[in-house]
C-alpha cells in the first residue's frame, strides 16, 4: 500500500475547506438540476465520489477528502462560475478528478458501475 496522499498537494483551490459545506439534498439538487448543463464526465465523477462516501468500507480520512470536492460541487462560489457555456465546470471538474486521484482505491469497480447505471439513465436520449 501507498503512502497516504495529502489532499492539500493534490486538491486545487484549497476544496477540503469546502468539507463543512456539503449536504445530501443541496448534492442531489445540484445534480438533478444542472445535470445536462455540467455533462456526463462531470455528473458521472461526482457520482463516484458520492457513492464511495456512501460505502461503509470508505475510511474517514477519505470520506474527508470526498465530501471536501463535493461541496466545492455544489458550491455555488467556483473559481469559474458553472454558468458559462464550455467552461463553467471545467473547475468542478478538476476538483473532483483530483479527489479521485486520492481516493481511487476506496471506489470499487460496482460504485463505478452504479455511477455509471445512473448517468446512463440521465443521458438516455
Amino acid at each position: 500500500m501507498s503512502d497516504p496522499v495529502d489532499p492539500r498537494a493534490v486538491l486545487p483551490y484549497n476544496a477540503e475547506n469546502y468539507r463543512s459545506r456539503y449536504s445530501y439534498d443541496r448534492f442531489w439538487e445540484k445534480v438533478r438540476r444542472y445535470a445536462k448543463t455540467a455533462g456526463k464526465n462531470v455528473v458521472e465523477t461526482a457520482l463516484q465520489l458520492y457513492y464511495a462516501a456512501e460505502s461503509p468500507q470508505t475510511p474517514v480520512g477519505a470520506k474527508g477528502v470526498i465530501y471536501g470536492a463535493l461541496a466545492y460541487f455544489i458550491s455555488p462560489i467556483d473559481i469559474i462560475p458553472d454558468l458559462l457555456p464550455g467552461i463553467g465546470y471545467t473547475d468542478d471538474l478538476t476538483v473532483l478528478l483530483a479527489a479521485i486521484g486520492v481516493v481511487a482505491e476506496n471506489i470499487s469497480p460496482e460504485i463505478r458501475e452504479q455511477a455509471r447505471k445512473k448517468v446512463n439513465e440521465w443521458f438516455t436520449d
